[in-house]
C-alpha cells in the first residue's frame, strides 16, 4: 500500500474514532432560564432543555403543610445563601403536594434573590446519566435543586446503589452548588416486598436490609406527608376558588367537594384541584398554574 492509499484511510478511521468517542464535558449554561429538564443521550451524553415557564402552585395555595413547608424553604434558603444544607426526601401519600412543594420552594427562594436558583428536573429513569449531570452542574455558578419526581426503584433495579454513591459516598461527592429534592411515596425508596425478600434469604439478614435502607439514609431531611382529613380539603379548594375568583354559593361548594372526594375515594391536594377544574368549567372560566 502506498502513501496515496494510506492517506484517505487514516482519514476514515479518525472520522470513526471522533463519532465513537464521548463527548468532552462542558460547563451548563444556566443563565437562560431558572428552570431546565435534563434529557439523558446515553450513559455519558445529554441536553439541558430550558422551561421558560414552570407550572407551578403559589405557596400560599398549599393547605395542610405549614410545618413541611417550613422546613424545606428554610433549608432551601440556606443552600440558597451557600450555607450547610440537605438534601430532601419528601414522601408520603400520594397527591398531598410533596412536588407542589419543591416547585413552591423554588419560587419563594427566587423571589427574594436576584440571581436565583435553579431547578433542575431529571426523570426516574434517566438516573443513571447522574453523575454526568453533575459533572455538568460542578462548575455552572449558580446554585441548582436537583429534583427528581417520584422516585423509586423496583426488584431488579440496582441503579439506587450508584446514586447512594453519588449523593454522598463517592470520591467527588456531591457538588458543594447543587441539592437533591426526591419526592416518593415509598418512606425508603424501595418496595417492602423487596426488602423483606432480602431479610428471608440473606446469610445475613441485618446487613442485607441495611444496604437496602441505606439509600434513604443519604436525604438529611424527610419530611412525611399524609392523607387529608375533611376540613383541609375544604381549605384546599375554597383557597382555588378564592384565588382564581370562581363564585360559588359556600354551602353548595362544600357539599359538591364532598361528593367528588367520596367519588374519588381519597381527599387529597390533587383532588381538590381537579374539583376546582371541574368547577371552573361549569362556570365557563378558564384557569391556569404558571409562574
Amino acid at each position: 500500500m502506498n502513501d496515496q492509499d494510506l492517506g484517505p484511510l487514516l482519514a476514515r478511521i479518525a472520522d470513526a474514532l471522533d463519532r465513537i468517542a464521548p463527548k468532552s464535558s462542558s460547563v451548563a449554561d444556566l443563565s437562560v432560564a431558572d428552570a431546565f429538564v435534563w434529557h439523558s443521550d446515553g450513559p455519558d451524553q445529554g441536553h439541558l432543555e430550558p422551561v421558560p415557564s414552570v407550572n407551578r402552585v403559589p405557596l400560599g395555595l398549599l393547605q395542610g403543610i405549614d410545618q413541611q413547608a417550613d422546613i424545606l424553604i428554610e433549608n432551601t434558603r440556606r443552600f440558597a445563601n451557600g450555607l450547610p444544607s440537605n438534601n430532601a426526601l419528601l414522601w408520603g401519600s400520594r397527591g398531598t403536594g410533596k412536588s407542589s412543594l419543591v416547585k413552591a420552594a423554588h419560587a419563594e427562594i427566587n423571589a427574594e434573590a436576584e440571581n436565583g436558583l435553579v431547578l433542575v428536573e431529571i426523570h426516574r429513569e434517566d438516573i443513571h446519566s447522574l453523575p454526568a449531570l453533575l459533572t455538568l452542574l460542578r462548575d455552572s455558578g449558580r446554585q441548582v435543586i436537583l429534583f427528581c419526581d417520584d422516585l423509586s426503584f423496583d426488584n431488579s433495579d440496582t441503579s439506587y446503589k450508584s446514586l447512594k454513591a453519588v449523593l454522598e459516598g463517592g470520591i467527588e461527592g456531591r457538588p458543594e452548588n447543587v441539592v437533591f429534592y426526591a419526592t416518593s411515596n415509598r418512606r425508603h425508596l424501595l418496595p417492602r416486598d423487596m426488602i423483606e425478600n432480602e431479610r428471608s434469604t440473606a446469610i445475613n439478614p441485618s446487613e442485607a436490609v441495611e444496604e437496602k435502607v441505606s439509600l434513604s439514609d443519604r436525604f438529611g431531611l424527610w419530611l412525611g406527608f399524609h392523607n387529608t382529613d375533611q376540613d383541609t380539603f375544604f381549605a384546599m379548594v375554597q383557597a382555588y376558588c378564592d384565588h382564581f375568583e370562581l363564585k360559588v354559593d359556600p354551602d353548595q361548594l362544600r357539599a359538591e367537594a364532598k361528593e367528588w372526594a367520596v367519588t374519588r375515594g381519597s381527599r387529597s391536594g390533587r383532588v381538590a384541584w381537579q374539583f376546582v377544574q371541574e368547577v371552573a368549567g361549569r362556570l365557563g372560566k378558564p384557569i391556569e398554574l404558571r409562574d
